[in-house]
């Protein structure tokens, strides 16, 4: 017995051993093991966890637990469509979002919940029954409000959240756009003859009660199914187990708005009364349309923000006055400084007695008749008594202001009307009367023609006629500086509004159409503050400018601009080189190019050269044969600029930060001279009748003048040449496209190059517009292509810059040109007579060239 324990024993040591070392051989192995465990235990996070919601957050004490949305999507357009919808209105929601897809599904960069024995299967009957199955299990009693969602739709989630908190979430609900199928399936669908459903792709919403009764019987709702439709079969599971139906309510429509243009929703402009007024937008299809939409509706935001801004400042003032606060006091009252009143405080909020005060037509009350602002009239076109073309077509962006006004003056105007049984709609704008104040705002007299339609009791349609007089008040000028971009860092932004009653905010006319409206209400009054005080502060790339200018003769002119151009862009700028394209006489031509090489050996480190060429003189080849030369680089920044213009060191400052390759082309408005001596018209014309104006009348004191220094921009003394689009700055790289292809040389002569150049930019600008069509149909992705994008959609900037002088020179229209060019001849020619006012003198004073102006008028 001794001996077989002995042998017992010795086995089972040996067993053990055994069993030890392979344990020590693969404790590595165990070790791995556990971590992969481990790992994938800390990836299954529980579904509070996939929401970041904490456990004691409840409706009751929480704002973000309102409304739970579920989104359903599909494993392949989780980083396309969802992604969207996540980066969009997903991170404003007010409470929480997830996202619902197969069981194959992984995401790390979105909340999802990839359900259990669910696949991507069309149609997602078990998808969308499964995901308000898990809403019930997980959040039933985190949230008042459940909403089902598809990945293409765009929700308004402020708007979503003043809609909810108006409805008594205690009771079932279940609102969306009401539907019975369309007339194929009519009958169809084993709808009882009161029973609906609710469209999915709109939207749905259901209270915590309607959950709560359906949930329970998702199962049974699965195993009966009567279509192959998942909107009805979900809308048949709650009119059977929670009593309700969809809601009948034609407003639905319009506030989950449902667009049947299909791919190619919401690709045109959005401004439009269901962008603005609806909660959910359906269907967007394309990921680029949800960031489209989303910047959309952020800016309306921003809108209506400085709106509340504007009525909170009155409300200040307001209780100001009736506490009887100094004024020059401006904390809220004595001692008690609750508005901070240092203004270089980051807390300071305006001066409240100047962005407070009430709407008034009579705020600013001139004291002399300089000071009076005209009225434009408004009709079928546009009239302006100070405009260099009185008579005129109203500009479509004047067009898309007006429509903007009227559209937020009749929503405000109907906003109770469904409570009062009526509606007003607006037919046509008959007449109105418009000015703009730089220091104070815009004011609008508008003849409206509406229709009263009431619906409810006696029932009637009359046409009325309505006034409005509408301010929309500047709020506070704001300053904002943005490094690391070419933008315009001393960029100051003017925001008009709308401040009749609660009315919301809108300013959508462009930058051009306001500064053309400061011109006539005293633009020089603020050109200077508006300017930079110091460039040398403002960070931004410098790019070399090359500065172009066409030549044909006139050597004391170009010598006056060789001057400028050495003491500003030579001694100052140190980046800004010049080429020039000669048509000179072989007898002046020597001349200018000696000055042109003393000036490059003075300054070695610019490029100043210049191209000689012969023939008939041509702007448009002489511009296109030097952006085609060696002497300008890819990456140069080319200004086309004329001998006449004077200019200084804010003048390349602009240029450098409006121009934005791939971007942005800037077409400055700039200021040109009067005649300064208009008194020897007169006589001129009446000794021999209209002739050409000679060298003799030329104000050749201008050519004395310190050009560097700022000029005198008055009324008086000039006009900003709105419709001159010679001078432009672009870089060499956007010009050579091939869809812009450089300037026209069929041109002889001056006039109507610049013209056509603008023409080509914005043809392919319409193109851009086309591009947005090819992203709908799918023929283009812009994600996979973003410099292609940038590449056609070329911006024009334009805006008054008073550094840019056009020096007066008398100019002698040619009978021969074209009588395109011969036209604009005769128009710039008359606009250098003089202002209207000065015109007015002479004729009043002078009854002789009143008398001569009538003859000739008779004799037409």
């Amino acid at each position: 017995m001794s001996q077989r324990k002995k042998i017992l024993y010795g086995l089972f040591g040996i067993i053990i051993g055994l069993c030890v070392g392979a344990l020590f051989r693969n404790y590595r192995t165990l070790e791995i093991v556990s971590m992969c465990n481990s790992i994938n235990s800390m990836k299954q996070k529980s579904a509070l966890e996939i929401i970041g919601l904490h456990p004691s957050e409840t409706p009751e004490n929480s704002q973000r637990n309102l409304v739970f949305v579920g989104v359903m999507t599909a494993k392949d357009f989780l980083q396309s469509r969802a992604k969207a919808v996540y980066d969009t209105w997903g991170k404003s929601i007010p409470g929480r979002i997830a996202f619902f897809s197969s069981e194959e599904s992984v995401a790390d960069d979105i909340p999802l919940v990839a359900l259990k024995g669910v696949d991507d299967r069309y149609p997602p009957q078990k998808k969308s029954f499964m995901m308000l199955h898990y809403m019930y299990e997980h959040y039933i009693d985190k949230f008042e409000w459940f909403a089902r969602a598809d990945d293409d739709v765009f929700i308004r989630t402020d708007k979503l959240e003043m809609f909810l908190r108006s409805v008594d979430s205690s009771k079932p609900q279940f609102i969306g756009q009401a539907g019975r199928g369309n007339s194929e399936e009519f009958g169809l669908l084993s709808l009882e003859f009161d029973e609906n459903f609710c469209m999915g792709g709109p939207g749905v919403i259901m209270s915590r009660e309607t959950l709560r009764r359906v949930a329970p019987h998702i199962p049974t709702c699965l195993k009966n199914l009567y279509s192959t439709h998942e909107d009805v079969e979900v809308g048949r599971c709650v009119q059977k187990f929670a009593g309700i139906p969809c809601t009948w309510n034609y407003e639905m429509q319009s506030i989950l708005h449902h667009n049947s243009s299909g791919s190619r929703a919401f690709s045109g402009n959005l401004k439009n009364k269901e962008v603005h007024s609806a909660i959910t937008l359906h269907p967007v299809k394309k990921p680029a349309f949800m960031y489209r939409l989303h910047a959309y509706t952020l800016g309306l935001k921003a809108q209506e923000l400085r709106q509340q801004s504007l009525m909170l400042h009155r409300d200040i003032a307001q209780m100001t006055a009736l506490l009887q606060i100094p004024r020059i006091n401006k904390n809220l009252a004595p001692g008690v400084p609750i508005f901070p009143s240092d203004e270089t405080s980051a807390d300071y909020l305006g001066d409240h007695t100047i962005l407070g005060s009430t709407p008034d037509l009579n705020r600013h009350r001139p004291s002399h008749l300089d000071e009076i602002i005209e009225w434009d009239f408004i009709a079928k076109s546009l009239y302006s008594g100070m405009h260099p073309n009185p008579k005129r077509k109203i500009e479509s962006s004047l067009k898309e202001g007006l429509n903007d006004v009227v559209r937020e003056i009749m929503e405000h105007i109907n906003n109770f009307s469904r409570q009062r049984g009526r509606v007003i709609e607006f037919r046509e704008l008959l007449y109105g009367y418009m000015r703009v104040n730089s220091l104070y705002g815009q004011d609008l007299i508008m003849d409206l023609l509406l229709v009263y339609k009431k619906y409810r009791g006696k029932k009637m349609t009359v046409p009325v006629r309505r006034h409005l007089y509408i301010q929309r008040s500047f709020t506070d000028i704001r300053v904002r500086e943005i490094t690391g971009q070419v933008v315009p860092a001393y960029a100051v932004t003017l925001d008009s509004r709308l401040p009749i009653g609660s009315t919301r905010p809108f300013d959508n006319s462009t930058g051009l159409d306001r500064m053309r409206s400061f011109l006539n209400s005293g633009w020089e009054r603020l050109s200077d503050t508006f300017a930079i005080s110091n460039p040398s502060m403002i960070e931004m790339p410098k790019d070399r400018i090359v500065f172009i200018i066409p030549l044909a003769g006139r050597p004391e002119t170009f010598m006056r601009f060789l001057r400028n151009f050495e003491q500003v862009a030579l001694q100052q700028d140190l980046r800004t080189d010049l080429l020039v394209s000669l048509y000179v006489d072989p007898s002046d031509s020597s001349l200018l190019t000696n000055l042109l090489d003393q000036l490059r050996s003075r300054y070695p480190q610019n490029r100043i050269n210049y191209l000689q060429l012969q023939g008939n003189f041509s702007r448009g080849v002489a511009l296109d044969r030097a952006i085609k030369s060696p002497f300008c680089k890819q990456d140069d920044i080319l200004f086309f600029i004329d001998v006449d213009m004077i200019f200084t060191q804010r003048t390349l400052d602009r240029i450098r930060a409006n121009v934005i390759r791939n971007r942005q082309v800037y077409l400055p408005i700039v200021f040109s001279e009067y005649d300064p001596h208009p008194e020897s018209l007169g006589q001129m014309y009446l000794e021999s009748g209209p002739k050409p104006i000679t060298t003799e009348h030329l104000h050749r004191s201008s050519y004395d003048q310190n050009f560097s220094s700022p000029y005198p921009v008055t009324n008086a003394n000039g006009y900003f040449r709105q419709f001159g689009y010679g001078l432009a700055g672009i870089y060499k790289s956007d010009i050579l496209r091939p869809d812009l292809g450089g300037f026209n040389t069929d041109i002889t002569g001056w006039g109507l190059e610049d013209v056509k150049f603008l023409e080509s930019i914005i043809a392919a600008n319409l193109k851009g517009s086309q591009r947005l069509l090819d992203v709908a149909d799918g023929r283009v992705d812009p994600f996979q292509d973003p410099l292609r994008q940038q590449q056609q959609e070329l911006v024009v900037f334009r805006a008054p810059d008073p550094s840019l002088v056009h020096i007066f020179h008398p100019i002698n229209c040619d009978r021969n040109l074209e009588e395109a060019q011969y036209k604009m001849c005769l128009g710039t020619k008359a606009n250098t007579l003089g202002s209207f006012r000065t015109l007015e003198e002479r004729f009043v004073q002078d009854r002789e060239l009143l008398l001569f102006g009538r003859r000739a008028r008779g004799n037409r």
